[in-house]
């Protein structure tokens, strides 16, 4: 009895020395991304639902085993959508934190002030909202081998040239104005968007431009209705639309807003109220259940979050699917030296099921864009809430839109 008592005890131990041993590895050795994004400020809607996505999808991952068998470990940084700050954090997470890879950029600026980092050390960035249109094309060839940088959100070389057609050809409008902010977001935008009408004969009838934090709107307005305006055509965030849309009902103007995805920003819809009725945007992202993927996500990112309605919908389901599609080329790759990540996502031999679509060979060596110009729908600001602005180019099976293929 006492032997067998002694073994028992024994095996106990070993066991229970095991799995500590175990668990201390798994725990010791994780594989360490980095996200990046605005978690404070004005664009923090965008931010933090962006954040919030990332975490759902990495929580999915690790419970089912990790990568590699190692858990994923975020590496956050909030970087105020600040270049400077931002570029003191992409050399942190470089070359103190150790990350293999980074998800996040909200804002052009500090996207193409900060990415050239991770492309110097060869580290895949995935570009999960940011949508300026030169982001994925800031490094590529002749004057680089190969470009680590990738993007899972609609560029806004799409994005103009779909808010020209709708202002144009759908809606009939002839005489556009365009206000924009100062950023390089918005500059880069309204530089997109004159060349997309441009192809359709039309020349904006005003340009104007506006800063961050600005609160009175009335001397654009006043110049672009003065200018015979029949329609608003912006690139902006949700804090300074707002302002657009409250100007406009103070001083009576009624005309269509149609401008960039960031229309759908909760700090646009909230401040603007019933100003904000009947924005138009395209969206990637609409939270709307239609599919049981979509329908799983939204009531995930509830259940976690305690929130009815996303701030951002589109930042969390670009955030989400961008760790799915990290995640599949780490596997692929068998490893998580950077250019062997790169060389997978650019080579994703599996389908990638995703909120916005389902991804199938999204990248190539040529081509870091995930998003097509077919993916995105309008979507139009009503009660609160975004909804689809055309339900017909959601219907039935056009509900999830594949990337066209070249």
């Amino acid at each position: 009895m006492r032997l067998r008592s002694m073994v028992a005890a024994l095996a106990a131990g070993v066991a229970v020395f095991g799995l500590a041993f175990s668990g201390a590895a798994y725990a010791a050795d994780p594989i360490k991304i980095g996200l990046t994004g605005p978690f404070t400020g004005g664009s923090s809607s965008m931010g933090v639902s962006m954040r919030d996505g990332v975490k759902l999808a990495v929580d999915e991952v690790n419970k089912a085993g990790g990568v590699l068998g190692r858990p994923l470990q975020l590496v956050e940084r909030d970087d105020e959508a600040k270049n400077e700050v931002g570029v003191q954090i992409a050399q942190e997470l470089i070359n103190k934190e150790g990350v293999v890879a980074t998800l996040g950029y909200i804002n052009t600026g500090v996207a193409l002030a900060s990415q050239r980092f991770y492309q110097e050390a060869e580290i895949p960035v995935i570009n999960n909202v940011a949508t300026g249109t030169l982001i994925s094309k800031q490094f590529v060839p002749p004057d680089n081998k190969n470009n680590y940088i990738f993007r899972t959100s609609a560029n806004d070389a799409i994005q103009s040239a779909m808010i020209a057609d709708e202002a144009v050809k759908r809606q009939g409008f002839k005489k556009p104005a365009i206000l924009a902010d100062s950023t390089n977001y918005g500059q880069l935008g309204r530089a997109d968007l004159v060349k997309a009408l441009a192809t359709m004969g039309v020349k904006p009838v005003a340009e104007e431009k506006f800063n961050i934090g600005d609160t009175d709107m009335t001397a654009q307005l006043l110049r672009a209705k003065e200018a015979g305006a029949d329609v608003v055509l912006t690139y902006a965030i949700g804090p300074e639309l707002a302002q657009i849309a409250n100007g406009m009902a103070k001083l009576g103007w009624k005309v269509p807003m149609i401008g960039s995805w960031t229309l759908s920003m909760a700090n646009f819809i909230d401040t603007a109220g019933a100003n904000g009725n009947g924005a138009m945007m395209p969206q990637t992202f609409i939270q709307l259940p239609d599919t049981p993927k979509r329908k799983a996500f939204i009531e995930a990112y509830q259940a976690a979050y305690k929130i009815d309605r996303m701030p951002s919908p589109v930042s969390a389901a670009q955030g989400y699917d961008s760790v799915l599609l990290l995640a599949a080329a780490i596997k692929q790759a068998g490893s998580t030296d950077g250019r062997k990540v790169r060389e997978a996502l650019e080579n994703l031999s599996t389908k990638v099921e995703g909120v916005v679509t389902v991804y199938d060979k999204p990248f190539s060596a040529t081509d870091h864009e995930a998003i097509t110009a077919n993916i995105p729908v309008f979507g139009l600001v009503k009660d609160g809430r975004v909804v689809a602005a055309h339900p017909e180019d959601i219907a039935g099976d056009k509900a999830v839109r594949v990337k066209a293929k070249n």
